[in-house]
């Protein structure tokens, strides 16, 4: 790739720290050594125009390792939390409950599992239980049938509750939220979940959503998911549910960190500017961020903006320093990776182009393309159909010069995507359809989220 540097190129320093061994759970052995978490930070560019202060981005990543192998993995404590209202009738929830059994099965004797329903009201169905005999509790799960309404909320709700039996035991505790419909009893704003949704992220307890069809709510749901770290799902047809459900149990099955909390330290008279994409807090020079999980062999990374200060040629600066702390659960030790990133300053602005950093420059415009689509999407809903349109068109436009500037396949390939999206809106608006494939996009995006 012409006039641009790798990453493994840059004078990007990361320490991690080791820590003792201890015995995971559910093993008996002790594990000598588990891979640790790695922390780096990479800015846009290696080489900056010396001179008058200036604006650049971080990406503070964080590798994770893969999952020991012959280690125990940490257990899991899941509560499938079933639409059952009358919209769910048919292969909706035929489906549903195909894919609830396939996931069950998958889990291990070490493990809890809780399903709750919900229609007018919530139901627990299976209370919190090792699922020893799968095949009562598949069973069980057949002769779920539809009701009325969507009592969303409380069937969140109830969910935490059997959740909440083995809050205190050394497990990975997650809701899966299955709904086709909008929430119509009790609380159902996406302010309402978002709020128990940060409840929630608070016990350790993530929710991940799955919104089947064209009538749930994708506000609440990806508000829901976004507040407690969890992923979100735009399933189109009830024949992807399986697919959807083996791919969240995968990353529910593979926590390889929990409590992530990663800290930024400014360096010098380098501010801050603004945390793209992620929730975090600013206070002075330091940024703070929280996960609270990570998967293994995934990496999960946060961008921030900051301002250079005043520099001169051939002069080198210190910018950042990073410190993730972390739970490894196969351990239960606290530990913590560390990195730091240094920028130099020269007048030859040939070295200067040269030195961009494609992987941080990539997600930097990956992550303003998902603004921009959240964006369309307010303007959108009102009514400026042609003002959202023009919004992707305008991203598309920066992605395209960008892809071709840097020979990026990847940057080409979303700006296409994104151009017909803007074409198609330009056209007929922004249909339902857009709308959810838009919203989903973005959060996916912003959190690193395999797509489905």
């Amino acid at each position: 790739m012409t006039g641009l540097k790798t990453p493994n190129l840059f004078k990007t320093m990361w320490i991690v720290a080791a820590f003792l061994t201890a015995i995971p759970a559910g093993a008996g052995t002790a594990v000598a050594d588990p891979a640790k978490v790695i922390c780096r930070i990479e800015a846009e560019r290696e080489a900056y125009s010396a001179g008058d202060p200036q604006n650049t981005v971080l990406k503070i990543t964080l590798d994770a390792p893969s999952a020991p192998a012959h280690v125990s993995r940490p257990p899991v404590n899941v509560s499938l939390v079933l639409d059952r209202s009358g919209s769910m009738n048919g292969t909706k929830l035929e489906q549903a409950k195909a894919a609830a059994i396939e996931a069950l099965s998958r889990l291990g004797k070490n493990d809890v599992f809780s399903l709750v329903v919900y229609d007018d009201n919530a139901h627990t169905i299976i209370p919190a239980q090792h699922p020893e005999d799968v095949n009562h509790i598949a069973g069980i799960i057949r002769q779920i049938r539809t009701g009325g309404s969507t009592a969303l909320f409380n069937g969140v709700s109830l969910g935490a509750a059997e959740i909440r039996k083995n809050i205190e035991k050394d497990f990975v505790h997650r809701i899966l939220l299955l709904s086709d419909g909008i929430a119509n009893v009790g609380p159902s704003q996406p302010e309402d979940l978002g709020r128990l949704g940060a409840a929630l992220l608070k016990e350790k307890i993530s929710v991940s959503t799955m919104g089947v069809g064209m009538d749930y709510n994708e506000d609440l749901m990806t508000r829901l998911s976004q507040k407690s770290d969890g992923n979100t799902y735009f399933v189109e047809s009830g024949n992807d549910l399986p697919r959807i459900f083996a791919s969240e149990l995968g990353d529910v099955l593979n926590v390889v960190a929990r409590q992530v909390r990663l800290h930024i330290t400014l360096q010098g008279d380098v501010e801050p500017v603004t945390i793209i994409g992620r929730e975090g807090r600013i206070n002075g020079r330091k940024i703070e961020l929280s996960m609270n999980q990570l998967y293994g062999a995934q990496q999960k990374y946060a961008l921030v903006e900051v301002k250079l200060p005043k520099s001169l040629p051939g002069s080198k600066m210190k910018i950042a320093e990073a410190e993730v702390h972390y739970e490894n659960p196969f351990n239960k030790t606290r530990e913590i990776a560390q990195g730091i990133s240094y920028a130099s300053f020269t007048s030859d602005k040939a070295l200067v182009e040269k030195s961009a950093n494609l992987g941080v420059v990539r997600e930097y415009e990956l992550n303003l393309k998902a603004l921009a689509q959240e964006k369309a999407i307010r303007l959108s809903d009102e009514g400026k159909p042609l003002e959202a349109a023009q919004e992707l068109k305008e991203s598309a436009v920066k992605l395209e010069a960008l892809g071709n500037k840097y020979q990026d396949k990847d940057l080409l390939k979303e700006a296409e995507e994104t151009a017909k999206q803007a074409e198609q809106m330009e056209e007929k608006g922004m249909t339902t359809k857009d709308r959810k494939v838009l919203r989903t996009q973005s959060f996916q995006m912003k959190n690193q989220q395999k797509s489905e």
